[in-house]
């Protein structure tokens, strides 16, 4: 996950700097610093991109066209 992705994320869930933090565990302070663009610990990347897949988020690689984010297409019931 990229800075990029994480906006286009927070944005696609309706979350602020605040709910991400809360989900992920966090400070506001790191989810602020990641989208500027500094670096942080794979483990607090990691931390946020569980949050947003816990959400319903998927992360499209950056693959010949850009990298971006997509809502994740629901698992099909074990009940089906």
């Amino acid at each position: 996950m990229i800075a990029v992705q994480c906006k286009m994320a927070r944005v696609a869930l309706g979350w602020g700097v605040r709910d991400l933090a809360k989900s992920a565990k966090v400070s506001p302070d790191t989810i602020a610093r990641f989208e500027r663009g500094e670096h942080l610990r794979s483990a607090t990347i990691e931390s946020i991109k569980m949050a947003f897949e816990m959400a319903g988020i998927e992360f499209i690689d950056e693959n010949g066209g850009g990298a971006g984010v997509r809502f994740a297409k629901p698992k099909a019931d074990a009940s089906d």
